[in-house]
């Protein structure tokens, strides 16, 4: 359970870029007013891509659709011999950068973080092919979300 839960919180931080709007301060007399109309949610072919290791809203989680809008951005990045499928020291940089943004207190190479990358890579090998397609991680890391 607790890994579920780090993945989903690692994948919350990777899919929640940070928003930062410049307002015209309150006391500015020459400001439009505000609009009355909230403006449409942009469609999520259109979003920008996430930025990584940005801290997620507490309390989030990412949404199917975003997780698979990261793991297409990112996945080239950690397939370092480019098969188009991460081998278990691929999927193990990657979580370790899940585990550090989400944790930056843990130790990455401590006994723990090797076992419970070892226990997220069997799980997200769902194939038993001793490899991560895009598929599963995706599939893996949207569970519960």
């Amino acid at each position: 359970m607790m890994l579920k839960q780090m993945l989903l919180i690692g994948a919350a931080a990777m899919s929640f870029p940070a928003v930062a709007q410049a307002a015209p301060p309150a006391s500015d007399p020459t400001a439009p007013p505000p609009a009355s109309e909230p403006a449409p949610a942009p469609d999520a072919s259109t979003q920008p891509a996430p930025a990584s290791g940005q801290p997620a809203p507490s309390g989030t989680a990412a949404t199917p659709t975003q997780v698979a809008q990261i793991v297409d951005q990112e996945f080239p990045t950690y397939d370092a011999d480019s098969t188009g499928d991460l081998n278990e020291a691929e999927f193990g940089a990657w979580m370790k950068k899940l585990r550090a943004a989400t944790d930056p207190s843990v130790d990455p190479e401590s006994a723990d973080v090797k076992t419970w990358i070892g226990q997220a890579f069997a799980a997200a090998d769902g194939d038993k092919s001793k490899s991560v397609s895009k598929t599963e991680l995706t599939g893996f890391l949207s569970r519960g979300a």
